[in-house]
């Protein structure tokens, strides 16, 4: 069975691209959300493997999502996915509990060998 991932990002084109890297590579994207509410709430009802999360969104953002998604799950494995510029908000990050993180933009090798090293 392929390992499931939730895509979270408020750019609808950057959803895309990580879900064709990862499903080529043979990775179930079973949902995207779009802001840090919307992932929390489809992390509580999938439970993905994994998650890519953004930071900067509507609504709720990716930081406070990682820390509710931790809260509810503490094994959750997240990989937050950056622009530059965004340093101290992914300290922040994996201090609450990112497992990794990814610098936009992104080169494909880059976000499989971070989703593989999380995942085996």
């Amino acid at each position: 069975m392929s390992k499931t991932v939730l895509i979270v990002d408020d750019a609808a084109f950057m959803r895309m691209m990580i879900k064709n890297i990862l499903t080529e590579a043979g990775y179930e994207v079973v949902a995207e959300a779009e802001n840090g509410k919307q992932a929390v709430e489809k992390y509580n009802e999938l439970r993905p493997d994994l998650v890519t999360m953004d930071i900067t969104m509507p609504e709720m953002d990716g930081i406070t999502a990682v820390k509710e998604i931790m809260a509810i799950d503490s094994n959750a494995k997240i990989i937050m996915c950056s622009a530059m510029g965004q340093q101290a908000m992914v300290i922040e990050a994996i201090q609450s509990g990112a497992k990794d993180f990814i610098v936009k933009p992104f080169k494909n090798e880059r976000v499989l060998e971070a989703v593989k090293k999380i995942l085996g």
